[in-house]
């Protein structure tokens, strides 16, 4: 993409992604939510609105697991100049 840690935003973008559609169809409130992620109601804000803010991708890990999701983290070998960064969900 051309911008600064732009791997590292897509990572980000695509951990929020996968929060957000946790939390669509909760039936929690953002207060009910911020007490489960540690966090306050408009930091939910944020993630109901599919942004990922000023979080961590280690931070957004956590809200997952604290979501009863694991997550898991595999390093291999690559054929590439460089290595590359993904998320998969099952």
């Amino acid at each position: 993409m051309g911008l600064p840690n732009s791997e590292q935003e897509l990572i980000k973008a695509q951990l929020t992604l996968q929060i957000y559609s946790l939390l669509k169809d909760s039936g929690k409130t953002q207060a009910e939510i911020g007490k489960i992620l540690g966090v306050q109601q408009p930091q939910v804000s944020l993630l109901l609105r599919n942004r990922s803010g000023n979080f961590s991708v280690g931070r957004l890990m956590e809200f997952l697991t604290a979501l009863r999701q694991d997550v898991e983290i595999i390093v291999r070998p690559t054929r590439k100049e460089h290595g590359a960064l993904s998320v998969v969900s099952a």
